[in-house]
C-alpha cells in the first residue's frame, strides 16, 4: 500500500507581498513619500517624493527577488543576544572575569 501524498499549492505559500517588494516596506516607503509631497508643496519636493518612491520601490524589489521573506528574518536576528555565555546548565551564572573573557 502506497503513502497517500497531498501536494502543496505554490497559492498557499506565497510570500506576503505588494507590488513586488515587501508589503509593509513598500506601503511604508510610499507614505513617506506621499507625505513629503503633500506636506511641502513646492516642486523640488514633488520631485525629490518621486524619486524617493521610485528608488525605494527598486531596491524593495530587488530586496524581495534575493529573499521574499529578508524583513522578518532580519528583525529576528535583531532580537538575538550578542553573547551567549558557554554553562553547562540554563541555570548557571558566569563571572564577570568568565563573560569578559568571551567578549
Amino acid at each position: 500500500m502506497a503513502l497517500r501524498t497531498i501536494p502543496i499549492r505554490r497559492a498557499g505559500n506565497r510570500p506576503n507581498l505588494f507590488m513586488g517588494g515587501d508589503r509593509e516596506l513598500v506601503m511604508f516607503s510610499g507614505l513617506l513619500a506621499f507625505a513629503l509631497i503633500f506636506s511641502a508643496f513646492e516642486v523640488q519636493a514633488t520631485l525629490f517624493g518621486i524619486t524617493l518612491w521610485v528608488f525605494s520601490l527598486f531596491a524593495l524589489r530587488l530586496m524581495a527577488k534575493h529573499d521574499p521573506l529578508l524583513r522578518p528574518v532580519y528583525l529576528r536576528h535583531r532580537r538575538y543576544r550578542a553573547y551567549y555565555p558557554a554553562r553547562s546548565t540554563p541555570f548557571y551564572r558566569n563571572t564577570k572575569t568568565q563573560a569578559g573573557q568571551y567578549r
